[in-house]
């Protein structure tokens, strides 16, 4: 299966001590039945940077048993080091995930000969590996420009996608789609979809935002692939007050409006994210409603969306 479409990554649910396997469970049916094409695990939506290796491995393994097969899995693998990338990557392709996005260090630099050789050694480890190489733009990333990351996937043919989220991510989709090696298969879109119909329009297979309006985003996907322009950008237009804010408090708004759906009990974050105030969450929960979808509710259905 090819990577298309709306390919969420999933919060880490936590407990008052750990992470919580039961609601990360429903994190993951909640993605199902919102009709996602795929989910990524773990990523920074997920706040990776603040989980420990035995958390990591236990939440990828419930994903993957979640999952069971039906949409594809996208496993992150990022980390300082090679070792720790084969590490993590090992584990995802022992649960039958080849899919691995993986985020150049930005200890290397940001010459496509350094990432070029990063790559290279990782995906000599991991035979049958599919990388997804994440340009995250700085200062997360190192903010490789169009030729560095064509340099790249010319010279590491594991290679098979980029996720480009540099900004304005727009050109830099546009620049490499115009001289993609064959073996590449797709350009994936970031920036929580804020700027999704503008990669859409410039040829981006598919989007990776964070959970909380999955089946909105959904609903913009089929739109936007069945001609549906209008309709599409209908939902878009909703969906920008809110992901404006989602830019601001990240994983503290996902889990609030997860909390909202019924998803989330405990909306608890370890990464370092703004406070909810009163007036924060008031001004969430308004431009939730805005987007039309429904409150309190595990199982987001198609009918409704938009109205």
């Amino acid at each position: 299966m090819l990577l298309t479409g709306i390919l969420p990554v999933l919060p880490t649910p936590f407990a008052d001590a750990g992470v919580d396997l039961e609601a990360m469970r429903r994190v993951v049916r909640f993605a199902l039945r919102a009709g996602v094409d795929g989910v990524v695990f773990p990523g920074f939506a997920s706040e990776v940077e603040t989980l420990t290796v035995d958390e990591r491995a236990a939440l990828l393994q419930l994903v993957a048993t979640e999952v069971d097969g039906r949409v594809p899995i996208v496993a992150g693998a990022s980390a300082p080091t090679i070792d720790e990338v084969v590490k993590y990557g090992s584990q995802a392709l022992a649960l039958g995930i080849k899919r691995l996005m993986i985020q150049p260090p930005k200890s290397i630099g940001a010459g496509a000969d350094a990432v070029a050789s990063f790559l290279s050694a990782v995906a000599a480890q991991l035979p049958g590996a599919e990388i997804i190489l994440q340009n995250a733009p700085a200062p997360r990333g190192s903010d490789l420009s169009p030729q560095a990351v064509l340099q790249v996937v010319r010279r590491v043919a594991a290679v098979r996608y980029v996720k480009e989220e540099t900004l304005p991510a727009g050109p830099a989709i546009t620049a490499i789609l115009a001289e993609a090696p064959e073996h590449l298969l797709g350009v994936i879109g970031g920036g929580g979809a804020r700027y999704i119909l503008d990669e859409y329009d410039r040829g981006a297979c598919a989007a990776m935002p964070a959970l909380e309006i999955a089946d909105l985003h959904v609903a913009l996907d089929r739109d936007y692939r069945a001609g549906r322009r209008s309709e599409a950008r209908a939902l878009y237009v909703k969906s920008l007050p809110l992901l404006v804010l989602q830019a601001v408090y990240r994983m503290r708004l996902t889990k609030h409006v997860l909390g909202l759906r019924g998803v989330l009990d405990n909306r608890a974050v370890r990464a370092p994210t703004p406070e909810l105030d009163p007036f924060a969450m008031q001004d969430i929960e308004s431009c939730f409603a805005e987007c039309g979808l429904q409150s309190g509710v595990l199982a987001p259905e198609r009918k409704g969306i938009g109205a």
